[in-house]
């Protein structure tokens, strides 16, 4: 069976990741929602996974903060406090008992962050720097208003193992509430990126300067959660290419292939590897368009993937902008194991079998994706009936 799914892979044909054996190869991306209030999952966070639970599916949950001072966005949910442990309890109950696979997104925003969002209110956000994103980008404030990003603290080196810290601890908080696993949120020009990229990170340090000096943040993160979960519990998302929130950096294949070295050495260390490597290809936006730049073209894009797939031994996760057709054609061609997808999987809750069916699919509607409702825009997108659904994307 095993050599028959790799000979010909399809988004439809099942997957052995590590320890988990999946049926299909469609996963639920990780993807900011705003309902928790404050901080802490409610019925309808239960409701909206278990509509996209699958048997044998993989779900990843929208960004997790580590610590209070972690986030970014108005009601987004945490793993540090025994309520939220209780309350995500539930949403991996709903989601077990349809036989889908959940792990855990952690996140901390560092620098992507405001004063309103810190416990004290004349707190600024840490980063590896003590530069501010610019205001060609703005936050969404708690009053669904758009403010400026302030100017963040830079970290000292000698605060860093307590950041470290922060992430095991909401691993194995993740454990406790049930999940099968965690990702640690490393992309998109939040805490950790900041550390690898260039175009941020200005340390002088042992945490700035060369590649092995400004992965060394996201390195001792993995060394200390695969310590106390697991290495085949633990999943890592990058976005070397991606330059939201200012992220760039001078040369992204190179840090790619940095990170992906330095994962393979983690699981050889470990005799275990690593749940997944999950990449967001360069064409993502945070507003779901492509923009030209350096890496605007298809080719381009599919040499970067390709070449850190290629460099890193173990699952493989693609995402950013994937169609069913694009997903089907990385899958064929070896460009990745797994396709996560976000706004489909919004407005689609039975997106698997859809694309199965090749049936049409719903439309999403973006003003709705960061509002406090616990229905519109959450889970009330139909599921498909015996007539495939009229609207095609």
């Amino acid at each position: 069976m095993a050599e028959f799914e790799n000979h010909s892979p399809s988004l439809s044909k099942p997957y052995q990741m590590g320890r988990f054996r999946l049926s299909h190869r469609v996963v639920l991306a990780p993807m900011t929602r705003c309902r928790a209030l404050n901080g802490v999952p409610q019925p309808a966070n239960i409701e909206y996974y278990a509509q996209r639970a699958t048997d044998g599916g993989l779900l990843i949950t929208e960004g997790t903060l580590v610590s209070p001072k972690a986030g970014g966005f108005p009601h987004c949910p945490g793993i540090y406090t025994q309520v939220q442990i209780d309350a995500w309890k539930k949403v991996v109950d709903a989601v077990h008992a349809k036989g889908s696979i959940i792990f855990c997104q952690l996140w901390h925003v560092g620098r992507a962050s405001h004063q309103v969002y810190q416990p004290s209110d004349d707190s600024a956000p840490i980063s590896s720097t003590d530069k501010p994103i610019s205001g060609r980008w703005r936050i969404l404030m708690p009053d669904g208003k758009y403010g400026t990003y302030p100017r963040p603290r830079r970290l000292a080196a000698s605060e860093i193992p307590e950041i470290v810290e922060q992430y095991r601890q909401a691993a194995v908080n993740a454990i406790k509430a049930g999940f099968d696993g965690v990702e640690i949120h490393g992309a998109h020009g939040y805490l950790i990126d900041q550390f690898l990229k260039d175009g941020i990170n200005d340390r002088s340090d042992d945490y700035g300067g060369p590649l092995p000096n400004r992965i060394r943040f996201l390195a001792e993160l993995v060394h200390s959660v695969t310590s106390a979960i697991g290495p085949g519990r633990v999943g890592v998302r990058v976005s070397p290419a991606i330059d939201h929130l200012e992220a760039h950096d001078s040369d992204p294949i190179s840090l790619g292939l940095a990170v992906a070295g330095k994962l393979n050495a983690i699981q050889y260390t470990a005799g275990e590897k690593l749940a997944y490597l999950h990449v967001t290809q360069p064409r993502y936006t945070a507003y779901g368009q492509a923009e030209a730049g350096r890496y605007g073209n298809p080719e381009e894009e599919n040499r970067l993937m390709r070449a850190w797939r290629d460099a890193y031994d173990g699952t493989f996760i693609a995402s950013g902008g994937f169609t069913r057709e694009l997903g089907e054609e990385a899958v064929a061609g070896g460009a990745a194991d797994l396709v996560s997808y976000g706004r489909l999987f919004i407005s689609n809750p039975d997106l698997p079998k859809r694309f199965k069916l090749n049936a049409g699919l719903n439309r999403y509607i973006r003003s709705t994706f960061y509002t406090q409702d616990p229905v519109v825009g959450f889970t009330d997108y139909p599921f498909m009936t015996e007539q495939p659904a009229q609207s095609r994307l």
